[in-house]
């Protein structure tokens, strides 16, 4: 279970409009991703017509490309040598491209799923995580599956853990995956409101409960924080406060450090609406996408007209211990 510190001083502030979205260019309000790379430029893996969006880190838009390369985006990760790592759901693959976006290797045949909850690759896989020591890629398979795939860096499979349930080990809806260190694993276990930490062998550590986590990820350092983006209560609990919608700041035993984000999801600058993907860059600053018309606006009486906030930025305005 997780346990709450009494104060902290890692603190957050949101920094509104920060991206300079151009005329033509939108993300059909499902930014469903965010990863930064060594210059701390900005990708936005989206479910808009051009598919991949790259800001610097001001907010100026770059570039944006990948329009017919994929069906339903849903996780991005970005190496240290700036390679890409782009994760479809609705195509059943991982594939793994240049900084210029040229693919070097895909994982799964695109429109081709393995057997629901059979344990192959992929069914409706949903992120990817690239050990910072020796390249492994850590898959979580994700919608239609009850797994983590284990590959090397050139996209051998090396192994798989995991089943359906809710006992140590297993999951329901490994929604998130993110390296702790270079020596363990860190899943966001939706449907079981749980993170679980593994070896890199996939060994179970340790577990602790989070309220809906979707989407997680890691700080350097040798104490090492988990942030976690943590998704709504379902339509029948609309509207009761502080049930997600933010995002948690714990240690890896558990212990909540911070917690940023208002009581209910909207469009204001200090709330969320569905974390579905979280990064830090350089400066220790957070970017979130969130699947803001999928979970939020799509449900409500009145769909709100044009597009709905997808893409944040919280500003790290205290550093805390690392």
């Amino acid at each position: 279970m997780a346990k709450k510190a009494a104060s902290s001083s890692l603190r957050f502030e949101p920094v509104p409009g920060w991206a300079r979205i151009p005329h033509g260019v939108t993300f059909h309000s499902d930014a469903t991703s965010v990863a930064v790379d060594s210059k701390d430029r900005v990708y936005v893996f989206n479910r808009g017509p051009q598919p991949v969006v790259v800001f610097d880190r001001d907010g100026n838009f770059l570039e944006s490309w990948g329009a017919g390369e994929f069906d339903r985006p849903h996780g991005i990760e970005i190496d240290a040598d700036d390679n890409l790592y782009f994760v479809d759901d609705g195509g059943h693959f991982v594939q793994k491209r240049t900084p210029k976006g040229k693919v070097v290797f895909t994982l799964g045949k695109r429109g081709v799923p393995a057997t629901w909850q059979g344990g192959g690759m992929f069914n409706r896989p949903t992120d990817v995580a690239v050990n910072p020591k020796n390249g492994d890629l850590f898959v979580s398979d994700g919608y239609g599956n009850s797994r983590v795939h284990k590959f090397d860096s050139r996209g051998k499979h090396l192994k798989s853990w995991g089943e359906p349930g809710s006992d140590p080990g297993q999951f329901s809806l490994p929604h998130n995956i993110c390296m702790v260190g270079d020596d363990r694993v860190a899943v966001a276990d939706r449907e079981n409101f749980r993170v679980q930490i593994f070896t890199t062998n996939g060994e179970y550590l340790s577990q602790f409960h989070v309220h809906h986590p979707m989407s997680i990820t890691s700080d350097p350092g040798p104490n090492p924080k988990l942030y976690v983006g943590e998704m709504g209560p379902p339509p029948v609990q609309a509207g009761v406060p502080n049930l997600g919608n933010h995002v948690s700041i714990f240690d890896v035993s558990g212990k909540q450090l911070g917690r940023f984000g208002a009581p209910l999801p909207g469009q204001g600058p200090d709330q969320l609406i569905a974390p579905h993907g979280v990064v830090l860059d350089s400066k220790g600053d957070i970017f979130i996408g969130e699947v803001s018309w999928t979970f939020w606006a799509s449900r409500l009486p009145k769909p709100p007209l044009g597009e709905v906030v997808s893409l944040r930025h919280w500003r790290r305005v205290s550093a805390g211990a690392r």
